[in-house]
């Protein structure tokens, strides 16, 4: 019979059970696993009295991946009931096993999260690797779930209710070893994995007969219950604590209520009753929508970007490292370009105009290192040997042995196009040019390199060291080994790319426009700054779009625009008037508030203080019938930011600017900031349904423009066809 578990007796009468799927390159809680484990435990439980321990490791490079999210994308909510069975009896068999009588430990030989990391816990002792890669812990809500695999229920009665909520639970924090091991959810570290199994039998060997805490006579739970006085004084600004956390989205995102409720009923009842709690809320995220928009985007598409889905094959673009990277322009994203290439292992020369600004440029990189080095995330040798890879100058000539080029000056056509030039002049013939540019085509920029196929977009996210994406905008005429080659190096520095065709720009920066300029037409519309901004952050944004246009400068904006009219007027072609024009014109011209740079735009920026909204939005724009939008007017304005969004995701997907799914997902959440319970643009529309949202857009269109939110005839013809973004 076919299983993934494997059992092995020594002389001492300790049984190794080693977990192994001979389907799959990491174990999950599938089928496989369901039935192997049964068998296992109803063995042991008849040939106990033999037994003297149980040891649990692993075949893999990872202990324990976690619940096969293929069955749980599945699980419908007509499926509950059945759904619920089959996950108490995963618990029921982790029940056995810590009920033995025997010890049992688990050899966390490497990563163990989310299910995995349960396994774990229903062991009696944990011991892991110091210093090793591997991370633990329990993630999911990352992923609109919670831990229902009996995480909640044995954290809580492990570190307390308030410790296993705030450290573990609601954080989904991944953990290395030493941290988990300060925490208590890991009791014993080794130095080699070598080590690990010597460490459990000899653990064995001192603890003959083993219970879990909560199983023995006169167990307190740390922190105490609910009803303990200290505890049940701070129980009630719990949920408050949470909503601000969420920053009022709290309705988007159900599993961090589900957590909370769950840890704090199942510790007023015994065990198992706290089991069948967590395992109804568990059952309850994982047939809702919300659970499966986030999976999808966050397993799915994600795997499916980082593992080159969107990459040419070997066969056409075999894979070429880049050693040494040439950084063009010094300022706050050539800076961070440089930092996260060299932290790499990439050797790097930073240029400016002027030596003491490539050299102020690599100074980022040095207050950067400094930090991890204080924060104890880095040693100071370490550190030294990152900054001595960037090499600060003003000689093109340095760029001579480059394998890319990164330019990431000003937003001008000539000055780039005269960059181009100068790099080629200097640079080895088979070398890669990118431009860091947000907008402007790429095709186009293309003309002023020496070889067009040779050149390729990079479009870098403030600040490049936090934001996890890179979006490759291939030209016309880039050839698919350029694109092999970035797209390698994209991952090389550890970012997540997403692939998109060239037009005016490209994905992220024509989609986020329109977040940005919706909440400026609100505006002009009448309603309240404060109404729109918390609009946005109720919708799940991060940022509210007046916000967020501050941080930009509208300045830049206008600049934009008037470029962007002027090439359609080249191409014969007029440009639509959007609402938000005048007012950002106005901001600008009759008001002198071009954003946060100069200290006033939307907001004020008082020093010492936090940012405020300009108290003048309300005098020159605001309507007093809106003063106070109804519950259906607010709900309106957040459907509107997010479905003028998704409308032009879906524009992008039919007009080829999109080449898959999972980038346009993974791109509006990691570049633009997509609230990620929707999953990602185009997963919302699905959340939606193409129906309903072909409906709704075409009710928005009549009332706001047609420019805006008229649906494209993909989206009608899938809406017809009972179609889906797969």
């Amino acid at each position: 019979m076919t299983t993934s578990i494997h059992w092995e007796e020594d002389a001492q009468q300790i049984v190794t059970l080693t977990l192994d799927d001979p389907q799959q390159s990491a174990n999950t809680m599938n089928a496989l696993y369901v039935q192997s484990m049964a068998a296992t435990v109803a063995r042991l439980q008849a040939e106990q009295a033999r037994i003297r321990g149980v040891i649990i490791t692993s075949a893999k490079k990872t202990f324990f991946a976690g619940g096969d999210l293929r069955l749980l994308q599945a699980a419908q909510p007509e499926q509950a009931a059945e759904f619920q069975a089959g996950v108490s009896e995963i618990k029921r068999q982790l029940r056995v096993l810590e009920t033995l009588g025997k010890p049992v430990v688990a050899c966390l030989n490497g990563t163990a999260l989310g299910g995995g990391f349960e396994i774990a816990l229903a062991a009696h002792h944990r011991i892991a690797v110091r210093g090793a890669k591997a991370e633990f812990g329990l993630p999911e809500v990352s992923l609109g779930l919670l831990p229902g695999g009996g995480g909640v229920t044995r954290t809580v009665r492990m570190l307390g209710l308030q410790n296993a909520l705030m450290n573990v639970l609601l954080q989904g924090q991944r953990m290395k070893a030493e941290k988990a091991h300060e925490l208590g959810l890991i009791d014993a570290l080794v130095d080699t994995p070598e080590a690990l199994l010597a460490a459990a039998r000899a653990w064995i060997e001192a603890h003959p007969s083993s219970q879990q805490p909560w199983d023995r006579q006169g167990y307190k739970m740390p922190g105490g219950t609910p009803s303990t006085p200290a505890l049940a004084m701070n129980l009630p600004a719990y949920p408050a604590n949470l909503r601000k956390q969420l920053k009022g989205a709290h309705a988007h995102y159900p599993a961090p209520a589900a957590i909370m409720a769950a840890a704090v009923e199942g510790a007023q009842v015994d065990f198992d009753r706290a089991l069948l709690i967590e395992g109804r809320y568990f059952t309850q995220l994982a047939t809702g929508p919300v659970a499966k928009n986030m999976i999808k985007a966050f397993f799915f598409d994600l795997q499916k970007i980082n593992g080159g889905g969107s990459r040419p094959s070997q066969d056409v673009a075999p894979a070429r490292e880049c050693r040494k990277l040439g950084v063009i322009g010094a300022g706050m994203m050539g800076q961070g370009i440089a930092y996260v290439a060299a932290v790499a292992g990439i050797d790097v020369v930073l240029l400016d105009s002027e030596d003491a600004l490539a050299e102020r440029g690599r100074d980022y990189s040095r207050k950067l290192l400094d930090k991890r080095v204080s924060r104890g995330r880095m040693t100071a040798d370490k550190a030294a040997q990152v900054l001595a890879r960037i090499h600060a100058g003003s000689d093109y000539a340095a760029l001579a042995d480059c394998d890319l080029v990164i330019e990431a000056v000003f937003e001008h056509r000539q000055v780039k196009a005269e960059v181009s030039q100068r790099v080629a002049a200097v640079a080895r013939p088979d070398l890669v040019l990118a431009s860091n540019t947000s907008t402007l085509p790429i095709t186009g920029l293309a003309q002023a390199f020496v070889d067009p196929e040779r050149f390729i977009g990079l479009h870098f996210f403030s600040p490049v060291d936090k934001m996890p994406l890179v979006e490759i905008i291939c030209g016309d005429k880039t050839s698919a080994q350029t694109l092999g080659f970035a797209f390698d190096f994209v991952l090389k520095i550890r970012k997540t790319p997403i692939v998109v065709n060239d037009s005016r720009g490209f994905f992220t920066s024509r989609v986020f426009a329109t977040y940005c300029y919706e909440g400026v037409a609100m505006l002009a519309e009448g309603y309240p700054a404060a109404s729109i901004e918390q609009a946005a952050l109720q919708a799940g944004m991060p940022v509210g779009p007046l916000a967020v246009l501050d941080e930009v400068n509208l300045e830049l904006t206008r600049k934009v625009r008037a470029q962007t009219r002027a090439d359609f007027a080249a191409e014969g072609r007029s440009m639509p008037d959007h609402p938000a024009e005048a007012v950002i014109d106005a901001m600008c011209e009759r008001f002198g508030r071009p954003g946060k740079k100069e200290g006033a735009g939307f907001y004020d920026y008082p020093a010492g203080a936090p940012k405020r909204l300009w108290p003048g939005l309300r005098e020159h724009y605001a309507r007093a019938d809106l003063a106070q939008p109804s519950p259906e007017a607010f709900a309106e304005l957040q459907e509107r930011l997010l479905m003028r969004q998704a409308i032009e995701a879906a524009r992008c997907y039919e007009e080829g600017v999109l080449r898959s799914v999972a980038d346009a997902n993974i791109g509006s959440i990691f570049g633009i900031g997509m609230a990620p319970w929707t999953g990602g643009q185009l997963q919302y529309i699905n959340y939606i349904g193409l129906p309903a949202f072909v409906a709704r857009a075409d009710t928005l269109a009549e009332r706001y423009g047609q420019d805006r939110f008229a649906p494209p005839e993909l989206l009608r013809r899938m809406a017809r066809e009972g179609a889906r973004f797969e």
